[in-house]
């Protein structure tokens, strides 16, 4: 079976398509898609881009024209829950879109016609990944204050930079039942065509803020350095689980 290994930008999957071997560059849907193999498992490197709409067309694509038979997303995002720190890794359960909003027709969060305002993430890949990332930032021997959080992790269309909007995101959510961990831009869109598609999703995010006035402050340096390697051990441990 082959996984598909999803980041939104190129700076979070280096460190990945560097180890890929038998690399085979495959173009379609405007998407570079790097097929070969990664510690003896078939995957199919690609990039999400940024954004929902942007997420869901390649992950169609993955299921489609390349017939995965799981998905896997890594990343960073943005820490919105009390203890999540810059540096902490969230698997997440679940997801919803912080900017779905069809009401009065249907309530504030539900996903018009779905019934659902939140995505589930495969409960056996989840429990791998959770498995895969504990090992993998314990091989890499980082200060004993990382943490790992497992819960509900939340996307929408713009980038959550401001303490105001993230005290006031993190309300209004928490108000409509949704304790949240994390804020990103992408693994909601994902999951809902995963559930479309009855194919197996799990996503792993390193916090690389906290969706305050701060969360662009050497942001660039903080993929590279610093999530990029996490991902190549989380991922690496999982890998080698399946």
């Amino acid at each position: 079976m082959t996984t598909a290994i999803l980041s939104a930008l190129a700076e979070e999957q280096q460190g990945l398509l560097e180890l890929l071997e038998q690399p085979h560059k495959i173009r379609h849907a405007g998407r570079d898609f790097w097929h070969g193999r990664l510690h003896g498992q078939p995957v199919v490197l690609a990039l999400s881009r940024i954004g929902k709409v942007a997420a869901a067309t390649t992950t169609v694509a993955l299921i489609e024209r390349f017939k995965v038979g799981r998905i896997v997303f890594t990343g960073v995002a943005g820490g919105l829950g009390e203890g999540v720190y810059v540096g902490d890794v969230v698997v997440a359960s679940a997801f919803v879109q912080h900017d779905m909003d069809a009401s009065p027709i249907f309530p504030r969060y539900e996903v018009p016609l779905y019934g659902q305002s939140r995505f589930v993430c495969d409960e056996a890949l989840t429990a791998l990944l959770v498995r895969a990332s504990r090992a993998g930032l314990d091989s890499l021997a980082l200060p004993a204050k990382t943490l790992l959080h497992h819960g509900l992790v939340a996307s929408g269309d713009r980038f959550v930079s401001g303490a105001a909007e993230s005290r006031s995101l993190r309300s209004a959510l928490g108000q409509g039942g949704h304790a949240v961990l994390a804020v990103e831009m992408e693994g909601a869109a994902v999951a809902q065509v995963c559930f479309d598609y009855g194919l197996p999703f799990a996503a792993v995010r390193t916090i690389s803020d906290r969706a305050d006035d701060t969360a662009h402050v050497d942001f660039p340096a903080f993929v590279k350095d610093v999530a990029s390697l996490y991902a190549q051990a989380i991922i690496r441990n999982l890998l080698k689980m399946l």
